[in-house]
C-alpha cells in the first residue's frame, strides 16, 4: 500500500455570471496515508492541461507521486495517453482498471463521497474562488481534524498540540466553513 496512489475526477456546479458551470476536480490520493491532493480544477480537461498536472505530480523532489510506484486510475479517456507517458516517465507506472470497476480505486471514491457528502452539497458555490476555498478547508479539515475510522479512528496528520493527550483541559469546538465542517478538541491545561 505503501507504494499505491490512487486518481481520479469529480465534477462540481458552480453558479457563475454565464449561470452555472460544470467544474472538474483532478485529486490524487496516497493509499497508505490517505493524503490527498487536488491537483487541479478546470471546466476544460483538455489534453494540454492533463499534461501539465501529470508534470506537476511527478516533479522532483515535491511532486506527489514522489514515492509511489504505481498509480490506479479508471478509464475515463480524460487520462489520454500523453498523461499516461508523462506519469511513467517519472517512475510511476500507470494502472488502468478495467471498465465498470469502482470498487477497485475504493479509497479515491470514498474521497468523492466524503468531500461531496461533509461539504459541496451543502453549500452553494459562487464562482471558482468560493470552490477552491471549500475544498482547501475541507482538506485542512480532512487531514489534521477528522477521525478516521480506517485508520483506527485517529487523526490522519495531527498537528503538535493536537498528538498529546490532554486530559485536564476543558473541549474547544473549532469550526471552518461557516460551522459546516466542526472539529473538537481539548484545550491544554
Amino acid at each position: 500500500m505503501a507504494v499505491l496512489a490512487g486518481t481520479d475526477f469529480f465534477s462540481v456546479e458552480v453558479l457563475t455570471l454565464r449561470g452555472l458551470v460544470t467544474y472538474y476536480v483532478l485529486f490524487f490520493i496516497h493509499l497508505e496515508s490517505r493524503k490527498v491532493e487536488v491537483s487541479g480544477i478546470t471546466p476544460h480537461p483538455n489534453e494540454r492541461w492533463m499534461k501539465q498536472m501529470a508534470r506537476n505530480v511527478t516533479m522532483d523532489g515535491w511532486g506527489f507521486l514522489n514515492n509511489c510506484h504505481y498509480l490506479i486510475h479508471d478509464r475515463d479517456t480524460k487520462y489520454c495517453q500523453s498523461f499516461r507517458d508523462i506519469i511513467e516517465s517519472g517512475d510511476v507506472k500507470t494502472l488502468p482498471l478495467p471498465a465498470r470497476s469502482p470498487n477497485l480505486n475504493a479509497f479515491s471514491e470514498r474521497w468523492v463521497k466524503s468531500v461531496k457528502d461533509d461539504c459541496l452539497s451543502k453549500l452553494i458555490l459562487f464562482g471558482e474562488t468560493s470552490l477552491r476555498r471549500a475544498l482547501h478547508d475541507y482538506l485542512v479539515h480532512y487531514h489534521a481534524e477528522r477521525n478516521h475510522q480506517g485508520k483506527g479512528n485517529v487523526l490522519l496528520f495531527p498537528t503538535a498540540t493536537q498528538a498529546k493527550n490532554h486530559v485536564d483541559g476543558s473541549v474547544r469546538c473549532k469550526e471552518r466553513l461557516g460551522e459546516l465542517l466542526k472539529y473538537y478538541h481539548r484545550e491544554a491545561a
